[in-house]
């Protein structure tokens, strides 16, 4: 049975008691339940002993025990003699289960509907699979054919690629695994953008890896200065970063920025990973920036999961041929290739791509419009940036309860992550993550709910810096 220790749960839950409202067991049993919910605690986990939690809290073991007997009232914790407290989903309660209800919205996930293209490829791809029945199917390395299509795309985008720089894998997060146990050791330093997309920092954690974060804001973008410090303090191994229409604030970063990112990139001997899983979605007619490598020496990943549809399992490396053959060499000891009939799904979209994009680009524009006319009538007190790009808009709340709003929201069917999710020490919880992958009908509903959800957390007077207190209409 796993386990997580004091220390480590206490680092997931940084923050708990900012204006928390209410008493203190109750806040904290409240921000792990959110863990649990948000899948940050494995269901199976055995939390930690009471009184090692109150001990590296500094809280009285009697508030740690109310909080733990507040979640497993809710159904949140099992008591297992010789197990301890086990973190489980409630059997039957208001809260939400892995599975949802017909009636229920998961914002939780910035995914697409499919786009029609994909049946239609799909019909064309079976077509062709009979030609590669005669082959083993184990290829850690992708169909030729397949490799040669993203080759021919990147060269297209104005980067000469050879099908031997091209690694297929089962989706961007499985590309972003690879790379992590590939390039790193435990112990190495890794940048990362704060906040950032939160699978690949588990990743890079997962790897070893001591993260290094860079702040980046939906009005502002990078911090350049932050940026230079981190490069040249750290001497990092890697860089992961994601420039295009960047998860979760939108921002995209300028040509300049890129070029000094090149040079520190070389200066210090560090891998730059770029993730452009979200490039060519710009939403304001601007021209997309051609891909990062054409400035210098970087890894490019890409997939079909944020722009056609999630559940096509299907991404990409594009790297130099050394590097390439070493994550073939390395994926060995994880699995032994990616399905031959998505690749050949992938190749009959890439032949369409342009218009599979303009497509996505109207509708994602239509959204996100929507969207941000909805939260400034509804929440006028939010700060809703304009997003130029990308699938989701990064609103500024206002206050510190993003965990608190999440959790109220699930009250009212709609499972939203916090900002807390995306930031690497539980930061950002005056920040939520809104999608517009969804129609104005869902959008509707989804607002809705966050509306009623914030009206339910701030209808108790909220405490401000200067020790007063400011009632939220």
């Amino acid at each position: 049975m796993a386990s997580l220790s004091a220390r480590a749960l206490a680092h997931l839950i940084t923050g708990w008691r900012d204006l928390a409202i209410g008493p203190a067991y109750a806040a904290l049993a409240d921000r792990v339940r959110l863990l649990i919910l948000d899948g940050r605690i494995a269901l199976g986990t055995r939390l930690p002993a009471e009184r090692e939690l109150a001990a590296q809290l500094g809280l009285s073991r009697t508030t740690v025990s109310a909080a733990y007997a507040d979640l497993r009232a809710s159904g949140h914790l099992d008591s297992v003699r010789g197990s301890g407290s086990v973190a489980r989903l409630p059997r039957a309660s208001g809260y939400v289960h892995d599975t949802l209800a017909t009636d229920q919205l998961d914002f939780s996930k910035a995914t697409l509907p499919s786009h029609p293209a994909v049946a239609d490829a799909a019909v064309r791809a079976t077509a062709t699979l009979p030609s590669f029945l005669g082959e083993s199917g184990f290829d850690t390395l992708g169909l030729r054919v397949t490799r040669q299509a993203i080759a021919d795309r990147y060269t297209a985008r104005g980067l000469p690629t050879d099908p031997d720089e091209v690694l297929i894998t089962i989706g961007a997060q499985h590309a972003i695994g690879l790379l992590a146990t590939t390039l790193l050791s435990r112990g190495d330093r890794a940048i990362v953008e704060s906040p950032s997309y939160p699978h690949a920092i588990e990743a890079l954690r997962g790897a070893g890896a001591r993260l290094v974060t860079v702040p980046v804001t939906a009005d502002e973008g990078w911090d350049e200065s932050a940026l230079e410090q981190a490069f040249q303090r750290t001497s990092p191994v890697v860089a992961y970063l994601m420039p295009d229409n960047h998860n979760p604030t939108g921002a995209t970063m300028p040509r300049a920025q890129r070029e000094r990112i090149v040079a520190l990139a070389a200066e210090q001997g560090t891998t730059l990973v770029i993730d452009e899983t979200i490039g060519a979605l710009e939403l304001d007619g601007q021209d997309p920036e051609p891909p990062f490598a054409t400035l210098g020496r970087a890894v490019l990943i890409g997939s079909v999961g944020k722009s056609v549809w999630g559940g096509l399992r299907i991404g990409w490396i594009r790297a130099d041929r050394e590097l390439i053959q070493r994550v073939a060499r390395h994926r060995f000891m994880t699995d032994l290739g990616t399905p031959v009939l998505e690749q050949l799904i992938l190749v009959e979209l890439l032949a369409d791509f342009d218009r599979i994009l303009a497509d996505r680009r109207d509708y994602l524009r239509a959204s996100r419009d929507h969207l941000v006319e909805l939260l400034r009538e509804r929440m006028p007190e939010w700060h809703v940036p304009h997003v130029a790009g990308g699938i989701t808009t990064w609103v500024n709340l206002g206050l510190p309860i993003s965990s608190q709003l999440a959790l109220a929201a699930r009250t009212e069917g709609l499972v939203i992550a916090a900002g807390s999710r995306f930031g690497v020490e539980g930061l950002f919880e005056r920040f939520i993550r809104i999608p517009f992958t969804y129609p104005p009908e869902v959008l509707d509903r989804g607002v809705d709910a966050l509306a009623k959800a914030w009206r339910a957390v701030t209808r108790s007077p909220m405490p401000v810096a200067d020790g007063d207190y400011a009632q939220i209409a």
